[in-house]
């Protein structure tokens, strides 16, 4: 039976990266997937793919809506969905072949198979070829999350699809429902309007991406809206009828039955902790009420030598959350100070334009009794963005009252993702919204609309009134 300083379970950004960290540290590694393939569902079915599809539609959208605007003649524009998912299982193939070259060079020991406990000491690693077993000084469970089923409306894969079969389909559906009104609905409900499809989103509470500001809610909706997305707030689900291969949700809305026909309806509320079959019993690892491993603040299950990170503990189910927690980990093991700010976990849903927050909303920060001061600025009034047909949405800085520290900011805008990391590394630091406003930035670009929010927090900005 092999030895290891330590085993991860799970291969995806937060397994492999904490396999990676562990080896650079000096510790013999393995890493157990049940995929032939490393990156777990980020890489093969999630973040990757459906960011591939989000970039080509985007394209397409140009192309026929607004090149000749800019003077380009195109001429006739139409989508080849065949070619679009080539390129995207391309960029897959790419990555997670960059990882599995990154964990031979990190002589990483790979094991695929399912894995489960047969002892706090020892995993069986159950493959096509037999079953293997491994004991180890440490075990990392990293096996991440699965999308939720509603329990009157179970996959089949083809009329009702969850995110990973929303990624692949072969046509584009004439009508598609999509249930829930958060990140994963709204990006893949993105790809396929832009692909021709009459897309429906319904959402039980009385806004889409709930965690975020009325204000920014509000103006991402209309934006959705004018993409030609049917937003539908305010309606729980209570059904789901078949008329041949098509089917109809069935729904309530003000106390009224209300029903939305489609060709396909995804199913996208939420995921759940992947813990089946590990056998966590016989290890003696316990879950929580949202049957997610129990963790301390160390993320240590308890049990001496098992720990447990990503989307399988408490926290926001994120690639790059996991990652942090794996780096934590490994460091940790090895006997170094390792470090994550779970308060300081970046959002975004990857629409055009993207929403992006970390930190307190000002509608949270208020509901805490918090005095704050807030600082917005439009990319109306921001040169980069009016050259850049990137006009819709604003920054929003929310900072404390007395000390002026940065508390949160969220930002509807393209490329939100990315502007949003600079706030993040100023709160990291303790930075006020001043010390943002006093960074100098390029001009012309996005970012200088950040730097404005950060002035308008003391009624500051030069470019706004």
């Amino acid at each position: 039976m092999e030895a290891y300083d330590v085993v991860v379970i799970g291969a995806g950004p937060g397994g492999y990266v904490c396999a990676f960290r562990a080896a650079q540290l000096g510790l013999k590694v393995a890493l157990v997937d049940k995929r032939a393939t490393l990156g777990g569902t980020c890489l093969n079915v999630g973040c990757i793919p459906s960011k591939a599809l989000l970039y080509s539609s985007e394209q397409l959208v140009f192309a026929r809506d607004h090149a000749a605007e800019h003077g380009i003649r195109i001429g006739s524009v139409a989508p080849d969905l065949a070619a679009m998912q080539k390129r995207k299982d391309a960029v897959v193939s790419k990555l997670v072949g960059g990882v599995a070259q990154l964990a031979k060079a990190r002589k990483v020991t790979v094991m695929t198979g399912e894995a489960a406990f047969e002892s706090p000491k020892v995993l069986a690693v159950k493959a096509a070829s037999g079953t293997t077993q491994v004991t180890a000084k440490n075990f990392v469970i990293a096996t991440g999350s699965a999308p939720v089923e509603l329990p009157f409306m179970k996959f089949d894969g083809s009329t009702v699809v969850s995110s990973d079969h929303a990624i692949a389909f072969d046509a584009v559906p004439a009508s598609l429902v999509v249930v829930g009104g958060g990140a994963i609905g709204l990006e893949l409900g993105s790809v396929w309007a832009r692909l021709g499809s009459q897309v429906t989103v319904v959402e039980f509470l009385p806004k889409i991406i709930a965690t975020y500001d009325d204000d920014i809610v509000r103006a991402f909706t209309r934006i959705l809206q004018k993409q030609g997305l049917r937003i539908e707030t305010g309606t729980r689900v209570t059904g789901l009828r078949r008329e041949g291969e098509r089917a109809v949700l069935t729904a309530e809305k003000d106390g009224k039955a209300v029903e939305f026909p489609a060709d396909k309806v995804l199913v996208a509320v939420g995921r759940r902790p992947y813990t089946d079959g590990l056998g966590l019993d016989k290890a003696g690892v316990a879950l929580d009420d949202k049957r997610r491993v129990r963790v301390d603040a160390r993320l240590s299950t308890g049990v001496p030598g098992i720990w447990a990170i990503g989307d399988v503990v408490a926290g926001p189910m994120l690639a790059h959350k996991a990652e942090e927690d794996g780096v934590a980990v490994a460091e940790w093991i090895a006997g170094k100070a390792g470090h994550v700010n779970w308060d300081l976990v970046p959002a975004i849903v990857y629409t055009d334009p993207e929403v992006a927050s970390v930190g307190l909303g000002e509608d949270a920060a208020k509901a805490k009794g918090l005095a704050v001061n807030v600082g917005k600025f439009n990319f109306a009034a921001n040169g980069r963005a009016i050259s850049s047909d990137a006009t819709d949405g604003f920054v929003k800085i929310v900072a404390d009252a007395k000390t002026d520290r940065i508390l949160g900011a969220q930002i509807l805008a393209r490329g939100a993702g990315e502007l949003l990391s600079e706030v993040v590394t100023h709160m990291e630091y303790g930075g006020s919204a001043e010390d943002l406003g006093r960074t100098i930035h390029s001009h012309p670009t996005l970012g200088e609309a950040v730097k404005e929010a950060g002035l308008a927090v003391s009624k500051s900005a030069i470019h706004a009134i």
